[in-house]
């Protein structure tokens, strides 16, 4: 949590608001959103379904990244090794979960993790951000893509369905080849963007959240935040599409923020009543003020792209200063709705 809220501080920093900072917090953002917050978020997910099955070790990932993004923040220079060893470290648990669970999601899952640490070695080899970001992007692709695959088998889909998938995934591994190892960069930029549209498409036929948004409650805040992400996994992917390679600059935020706030924190605020339970072995009751910060975070980030594509320096600011407001919202929330529970369970 602290990650996570040292990273939007870092953010509001980047996008041009005046707030106290240290020297290197603002070039953190990206690397303390991905590899600090939601690197050690998901690493200690399947480390406590691992755990549950005697498999203790698999903490030790999310503990070398929780350590690095904290010697990040502390200046230190050891916080890129200690976040790379953490991914690494991740590929090993998920080594063990595919022994326990050889099928299409786990395999999904675990090629996303070999994307991660494959962008946190370009990274502390010196890489610029803009070069590995991509990487980084895909290892929360698919993540949330093979979750999702998972629930997935539910509607039935066709071996045909399932074969576009795999070739969605490949389409995608394709184009983060030819963008870091090869001279046709925009190319391969766009080719990650269509392989991003691609998959949105195919998320947006496939996935169960289109049958479960007709259920009340909880089951459907969780839908419409799934089909809320996939609809800016489209943006993301058309953007990315047609401009090719950013290094910086309005294009570069508003093809990248489509991806990690729309898609991805999309995806986590509909699984988080879920989630923060199984980490934290503690029951959330769901509430109808969950919508909050959802609304917030979609309304802020349209403002936030208009802005980029309008060159509209103030949208965009606002934009992104309502984005980590409804982060911090969120947060509030659910720390409040895991307290009440527990104080119910006390009565």
């Amino acid at each position: 949590m602290l990650t996570l809220a040292a990273a939007v501080w870092a953010g509001l920093v980047r996008i041009g608001w005046v707030l106290p900072t240290t020297g290197g917090l603002a070039a953190s953002h990206g690397p303390l959103m991905v590899s600090g917050f939601l690197g050690t978020l998901i690493g200690l997910e399947r480390a406590v379904a691992l755990a549950a099955l005697g498999r203790r070790w698999a903490y030790i990932a999310p503990a070398l990244s929780a350590l690095g993004a904290l010697a990040s923040l502390l200046g230190l220079s050891v916080g890129p090794l200690l976040l790379t060893l953490g991914s690494i470290a991740l590929i090993a648990v998920f080594v063990e979960i595919i022994r326990r669970q050889p099928v299409a999601f786990t395999y999904t899952m675990t090629v996303g993790v070999v994307l991660w640490a494959v962008g946190n070695v370009l990274w502390l080899a010196g890489w610029p951000i803009f070069r590995v970001v991509w990487w980084w992007a895909g290892y929360l692709i698919l993540t949330i893509a093979g979750e999702r695959l998972e629930l997935a088998r539910l509607t039935r889909f066709t071996r045909e369905a399932l074969t576009a998938f795999f070739a969605i995934v490949g389409l995608y591994g394709v184009g983060l080849l030819l963008l870091s190892f090869t001279p046709l960069t925009d190319i391969g930029t766009r080719v990650v963007g269509a392989a991003c549209l691609l998959l949105a498409i195919w998320l947006l036929r496939y996935d169960l959240a289109r049958k479960t948004i007709r259920q009340p409650g909880l089951t459907r805040f969780i839908a419409q935040n799934l089909l809320l992400g996939y609809v800016w996994l489209v943006v993301s992917g058309l953007l990315t599409l047609a401009w090719g390679q950013q290094a910086a600059g309005l294009r570069y935020d508003a093809m990248l923020h489509t991806l990690f706030l729309g898609f991805v924190f999309g995806m986590i605020f509909g699984h988080a009543p879920v989630i923060f339970p199984a980490v934290l072995g503690r029951p959330l009751n769901y509430s109808p003020v969950f919508y909050g910060h959802m609304v917030i975070l979609h309304v802020a980030l349209l403002l936030r792209v208009i802005g980029d594509v309008a060159g509209r320096q103030d949208l965009r600011q606002w934009g992104g200063m309502l984005n980590g407001v409804a982060l911090l919202i969120f947060l509030i929330v659910m720390a409040a709705s895991l307290r009440r529970s527990q104080v119910r369970l006390a009565r």
